[in-house]
C-alpha cells in the first residue's frame, strides 16, 4: 500500500491578518519557526514522510526559503500551485471579476498530480496538536480507498478571544461514523460563556463538547477521483447565485459522499487544543502557547536540528 501523504493548503493569503498579510509565514518563536515547522514536525512524528504544500504560482522561491530547506531531509518536500483555472471544467465561463480562490477542496484538488494513494489535508495557518496527526495516520494505513476519517475537535478547545472562527460542525453515529457536516463560518463565545454560532443575524448555541472539523481530514485514494467529479457540479449550481465568493469548501465532498451511501468518515476525536492566527492579535498568544509547549518537553528548542 502506498505510504499517505500530507497535504497542506497554503495558497491563501489571511484577509482577516493584518490586511492581507501572509499569514502563513509570520514567526511563531524566537528560532523563527512558522505554523507549517510545527505542523510537519507533528505529521513527521505520525510517520506522514512526504508533505505537499499548496501554494500561489511564483511562491515557490519564498516558502523554500521560509521552510523548504529547514525540513528537507526530514521529509520530502514537493509543491503544488492552486490556480483558479486548475481543473476548470471545458464550457464554463469564469467571473472576470473573480479574485478569490475557489477555496479548500480545490486547493487539496490541485495537489492531485502529486497524489497516488491516501492522503491527510490540513490548513497551513493551525496548530493541530500530535494527537490528530497520530490517529489520522494510522486509520489511513489500516483502511480502504471509500473510508476516510477526520479528527475531531471540542468546540471549546478550538476557539480565539479575538473574532468568530469558521468551523464544520459534526454530527456522529454510536459508532463514531460522520452523519453530518455543516459549515459555519461565525462562532464565537459571547460574554455570557455561551458558545454560539450567527446566521441570518440568529444566534443558535452550541454545547461545549460539540464536535467540530478544523480541515484535519484523512482520506481514502478514491476522494480525489470524487473531488474532482464534483467540483464542476458545484460550480455550474453556485456561479448564478454567487459568482465572486462561492467556495468549494473541503467538507462539502465528504458530506456529500456520506448522504450518498458512497463512502464513510470515521470521527477520531482528539483532546488537543488548537492554536491559529485567523487575526493578527491571535499570533502572541500562538507564540506563548508553543513556548510553553516546549518548555514541557512537547518539542525539541531546535525543532529540525534535533530531528524528529
Amino acid at each position: 500500500m502506498t505510504k499517505p501523504v500530507l497535504i497542506i493548503m497554503a495558497a491563501g493569503v489571511g484577509s482577516r491578518f493584518g490586511g492581507g498579510g501572509l499569514k502563513q509565514v509570520a514567526p511563531v518563536d524566537d528560532a523563527g519557526h512558522i505554523m507549517m515547522d510545527y505542523t510537519i514536525f507533528d505529521a513527521a512524528r505520525a510517520g506522514f514522510e512526504t508533505v505537499i504544500l499548496v501554494i500561489k504560482p511564483g511562491m515557490e522561491k519564498d516558502f523554500e526559503e521560509t521552510i523548504g530547506k529547514r525540513v528537507r531531509g526530514h521529509v520530502e518536500l514537493k509543491y503544488a500551485f492552486q490556480t483558479m483555472d486548475a481543473f476548470w471544467p471545458q464550457g464554463l465561463a469564469m467571473p472576470a471579476e473573480r479574485a478569490k480562490p475557489w477555496g479548500t477542496a480545490h486547493a487539496t484538488l490541485c495537489a492531485r498530480p502529486l497524489v497516488n494513494g491516501p492522503f491527510s489535508a490540513v490548513n497551513a495557518d493551525d496548530y493541530y496538536g500530535v494527537e490528530g496527526f497520530k490517529l489520522v495516520y494510522d486509520f489511513l494505513l489500516h483502511h480502504g480507498p471509500a473510508e476516510h476519517c477526520m479528527a475531531g475537535y471540542r468546540v471549546e478547545n478550538t476557539l480565539t478571544d479575538n473574532g468568530t472562527v469558521a468551523r464544520g460542525v459534526c454530527a456522529a453515529n454510536e459508532e463514531g461514523y460522520l452523519t453530518e457536516i455543516v459549515e459555519r463560518t461565525s462562532i464565537e463565545r459571547k460574554a455570557d460563556g455561551r458558545i454560539v454560532f450567527t446566521e441570518a443575524g440568529k444566534d443558535t448555541v452550541l454545547p461545549e463538547g460539540t464536535i467540530v472539523s478544523l480541515n484535519l481530514w484523512g482520506f481514502g485514494a478514491s476522494m480525489m477521483d470524487e473531488l474532482e467529479a464534483r467540483f464542476e457540479p458545484f460550480l455550474r449550481a453556485n456561479l448564478p447565485t454567487n459568482p465572486l465568493k462561492c467556495e468549494y469548501f473541503l467538507p462539502y465532498v465528504p458530506d456529500c459522499l456520506i448522504h450518498e451511501g458512497k463512502g464513510s468518515v470515521k470521527v477520531l476525536k482528539s483532546h488537543d487544543r488548537w492554536y491559529g492566527m485567523t487575526y493578527r492579535e491571535d499570533l502572541p498568544i500562538v507564540r506563548e502557547a508553543l513556548s510553553r509547549l516546549t518548555a514541557g518537553g512537547l518539542y525539541p528548542k531546535g525543532l529540525w536540528q534535533a530531528g524528529r
